[in-house]
């Protein structure tokens, strides 16, 4: 049975969704969400609790036109993902339906939604996770990051970023030749990138101890200069990166 989200910014047309979805004896669980940050939030849950995890996901049923990340953008970012789930787009719009193959949608249902046009959508979504080949999981190449920049996919060296700045559910990566922003929280980055060597300066710092320079000291306040950039240090950071300085100085 497929568990589902189903995303649209208009409640109306989501609980009717998801109303039809419920009705689906295929469907195992339907839940909703009002906008691509919100699924997000949702998706990246399922991720970390894997394909059979009590938060899994198996298909999500998409609106396009929505404030902020469209269905598109939103789509365009589980593409990306190691193991996405599966996409039908679900909109009043005729005119993105190549997009959206080009997406690898499974299907793409115009509103508004029949039961029977639904019901084909299910099908589909449970033929295709039934027949997919069982491929095995590579883990992400930990040396460099993925970033988009005008629709291409760049990669970047995680030991070419100088420091990380927090923007909301998105993270600034900083590097010598510029800076790129990707849809990763700060904390995830903190997680992933402690064993590299960056350290938490401040709630919305992330560093790279090797990029440091120099640290200051100057009337109580603490500050480090990375790449002829000075970023400030919290109170409550400073004793643990004085400390991680000395013992890299000193090692």
């Amino acid at each position: 049975m497929l568990r589902a989200l189903a995303v649209d910014d208009e409640q109306p047309s989501l609980e009717e969704l998801l109303y039809l979805l419920n009705a689906d004896p295929r469907i195992g669980s339907a839940e909703g969400a009002s906008d691509a940050t919100e699924a997000l939030r949702r998706i990246n849950r399922a991720l970390e609790s894997g394909p059979g995890g009590p938060e899994a996901i198996d298909v999500v049923f998409l609106d396009i036109h929505m404030p902020g990340l469209d269905g598109l953008d939103l789509a365009r970012l589980l593409g990306g993902f190691a193991q996405p789930p599966l996409v039908v787009f679900v909109t009043a719009h005729e005119g993105f339906a190549v997009q959206a193959f080009d997406l690898k949608a499974v299907d793409y249902v115009l509103k508004p939604v029949r039961r029977e046009r639904l019901a084909e959508a299910v099908r589909r979504t449970v033929q295709l996770r039934d027949t997919a080949p069982l491929i095995p999981v590579h883990e992400p190449d930990p040396d460099h990051i993925s970033v988009e920049l005008g629709g291409v996919t760049r990669f970047v060296a995680v030991d070419d970023i100088t420091h990380v700045e927090a923007h909301g559910d998105y993270a600034r990566l900083h590097t010598a030749q510029g800076s790129h922003l990707v849809r990763i929280p700060l904390s995830t980055l903190e997680e992933r990138w402690r064993p590299r060597g960056f350290v938490r300066i401040h709630r919305s710092h992330l560093v790279a101890l090797r990029h440091i320079g120099e640290l200051r000291l100057d009337a109580g306040t603490v500050s480090v200069l990375v790449d002829s950039v000075e970023l400030q240090v919290s109170r409550r950071h400073a004793r643990q990166l004085r400390d991680l300085l000395l013992r890299r100085t000193t090692s």
